[in-house]
């Protein structure tokens, strides 16, 4: 439909969905001449070419995150996760585009929404900005709202997603730290004199578990004959500062892995004193799991006492992986135990040892023909 306004603008109407009740819902564009009016309608046609909008298209966004949130989310996702997301949405989202209309979001306006947020940060209750946010918090806010919006698409709500084609800042994670062998050497010998916390730590330096998995292991994930351990669960620190438990990080956190004999013995023998459901519990409340944070903050002070860096926790699952590739674990063996997604994301995320193993295959086979050719390189 193309028609004269009394302004002497041209106004072309396109049908781009139904409401309820069957009546249409129009999209309009508007231009000086009828030719640019004409290239403007194509253009609209093209952007609504096999789409079928509802009514709920005039939702706000902040109105579409809430309802996302409550129908999509609150049940595929760990309660943690879900506290993140309403962080990210009520202090980074809402007080920039909050009350912006869905179906009028373009991409333009979240390429400039990333951009302020990165430099100001939130909007406080004075009205005045926070503090820079860091790349990390950018792409979480990027990923929930491409998560979101992709929904909005599938449900009819909007045309297409605008997060695509923006530019948001590139992954920074922090770099990893692997303790050497001199260093695993001092911090054996530390541990070795806590009594409390040797069996944990040992474990954890033999299987790489994630610190939620390590605090979330009970007796009945672990198998004495097979000598194995079942990873199915993870202990979280909630709001409040209790403790809960929920599932692994991924579908194939869930797995069950080979123990090395000594751990499994360690192990074993720590079970005959044992009076309850948890492999390492709370020293003062045996019924609860040790708290994530109480691991962390002993692993500080025995990297003190032993003199080393001041690793993360995490990084003693990077020494576990570090150390087990560079001995000759294959990286589909290894992506098991840690429970990636596949081998390839363990092959890229320890490169800096998969080099070292490339050149050491190099070199062997080198070695090889070497043998078989008696030295010569000719044809």
């Amino acid at each position: 439909m193309i028609r004269k306004r009394t302004d002497g603008r041209w106004e072309g109407r396109i049908v781009a969905g139904h409401k309820n009740n069957g009546k249409p819902i129009y999209r309009s564009v508007l231009a000086k001449t009828q030719k640019e009016l004409t290239q403007k309608l194509h253009a609209l046609i093209e952007t609504h070419k096999n789409s079928d909008l509802t009514e709920e298209s005039s939702m706000t966004l902040g109105e579409w995150l809430d309802r996302w949130i409550k129908d999509y989310m609150s049940l595929t996702v760990r309660e943690s996760t879900l506290d993140s997301y309403k962080g990210l949405i009520k202090n980074q989202i809402k007080p920039y585009l909050g009350d912006k209309p869905l179906s009028s979001i373009t991409t333009q306006d979240i390429q400039k929404f990333y951009n302020t947020v990165k430099e100001k940060g939130r909007v406080r209750p004075d009205k005045k900005h926070g503090t820079q946010l860091s790349d990390s918090v950018v792409r979480g806010i990027h990923m929930l709202l491409h998560e979101a919006l992709d929904a909005a698409v599938r449900d009819r709500i909007i045309v297409k997603n605008p997060t695509y084609r923006t530019v948001i800042p590139k992954t920074n994670y922090a770099p990893k730290q692997v303790l050497n062998d001199e260093q695993l050497d001092k911090f054996m010998s530390v541990i070795k004199e806590d009594e409390l916390w040797y069996d944990f730590f040992y474990t954890e330096l033999t299987t790489g578990l994630r610190r939620g998995e390590i605090c979330g292991l009970k007796w009945e994930d672990f198998d004495e004959q097979s000598g194995s351990l079942k990873i199915r669960r993870t202990v979280t620190v909630q709001k409040g500062g209790g403790l809960g438990t929920g599932e692994t990080k991924t579908e194939t956190g869930t797995r069950t892995i080979i123990l090395p004999p000594s751990t499994a013995e360690l192990l074993k023998a720590r079970k005959q004193s044992s009076y309850g459901d948890w492999i390492f519990p709370n020293f003062y409340e045996p019924e609860k799991p040790i708290a994530p944070y109480i691991a962390y903050g002993r692993l500080k002070t025995l990297l003190k006492q032993a003199g080393l860096p001041s690793v993360r926790f995490h990084d003693l699952r990077h020494t576990f992986a570090t150390h087990a590739l560079a001995g000759g674990v294959d990286a589909k063996t290894l992506s098991g135990i840690l429970g990636h997604t596949n081998a390839s994301f363990t092959l890229d995320t320890y490169t800096h040892v998969t080099k070292d193993m490339q050149r050491n295959a190099a070199d062997i086979i080198g070695n090889m023909m070497n043998e078989i050719t008696g030295g010569r390189t000719d044809a």
